[in-house]
């Protein structure tokens, strides 16, 4: 109990819940807070955003699911009115973001986890490396990303690169977050397990350097954490639905905001089903 309570001492919170009526099931919302302040990877982006939104539901029964959220996702932004999904983080930080995915999903966020994309970089080092895959060479010099195509197992410098390339490349946000929920599944794979978060003793370097990547909401606690784990595994296993909702338009231009993705029409119906724990894999994306 004492390395329990010396390990919740080390996570960072943040304000974000919106107190909103819960919804059946456990709702988390992981978002990655991308900030080039760290000087881990030098490319033109300036300031803090957040690249990768993914909410995992875990429903009162049917299938857990981990649902990517395009950064570009065309949104109603409370207060703030149309714009890109990310917007509403840059706009209102944690809790915008929170509110916006409530209003976009039906769902209420149970939980808030920010992984910060540079802290990563430690956390990927201190587990000695994770395995990552990519079907494609690489060469991009603004990430510093150079990829031989197939599966590598990587430091935390590249796996950063990996998450973060963007330009080079050609499917764009959508090739960018399945990417990203690599390195998160990664991560999440190495550290949030029951063993490295409740029995901290043999992995203190790991847990200082995950509590450094993690934000949480202020009522969230290695407990909830080592449940949010467990549900990760369960989503991303062979019983669980990993993917993103459909989309009518990956270059929707509603005019003043650029491009942005367009949800198709039956989203609603989507989140809907989430919510109930009935998704299939037919009800995803298609590549």
């Amino acid at each position: 109990m004492g390395l329990t309570i010396w390990a919740n001492g080390k996570i960072q919170h943040t304000e974000a819940l919106s107190g909103a009526t819960g919804t059946p099931g456990t709702t988390y919302l992981l978002a990655g807070s991308d900030s080039r302040a760290d000087g881990a990877v030098t490319d033109p982006t300036e300031g803090q955003r957040s690249d990768t939104i993914m909410v995992m539901h875990v429903p009162e029964s049917g299938r857990s699911a981990l649902i990517s959220l395009p950064r570009d996702t065309f949104v109603e932004i409370p207060g703030h009115g149309p714009n890109k999904l990310n917007a509403a983080f840059s706009a209102g930080g944690a809790p915008l973001l929170v509110e916006t995915v409530e209003n976009l999903t039906g769902l209420t966020v149970d939980h808030y986890v920010q992984i910060g994309m540079g802290g990563v970089q430690g956390v990927v080092d201190a587990v000695g490396g994770v395995e990552l895959c990519l079907d494609r060479d690489v060469s991009d010099d603004l990430s510093g990303l150079q990829w031989k195509a197939g599966c590598h197992e990587v430091d935390g410098q590249t796996a950063l690169a990996f998450a973060r390339m963007r330009y080079a490349d050609p499917t764009g946000d959508i090739g960018r977050t399945d990417r990203q929920r690599q390195v998160v599944s990664a991560v999440v794979s190495e550290v949030a397990t029951p063993g490295t978060l409740l029995n901290p003793v043999n992995h203190a370097q790991l847990v200082e350097a995950a509590t450094d990547a993690l934000v949480t909401d202020t009522e969230t606690g290695m407990l909830d954490l080592s449940r949010m784990a467990l549900a990760f595994r369960n989503a991303t296993g062979p019983e669980g639905i990993v993917g993103t909702p459909p989309i009518a338009d990956f270059n929707y231009r509603p005019g003043g905001v650029g491009s942005t993705v367009l949800l198709a029409d039956d989203a609603r119906d989507f989140f809907q089903r989430l919510a109930e724990g009935n998704l299939t894999p037919s009800d995803l994306q298609s590549p």
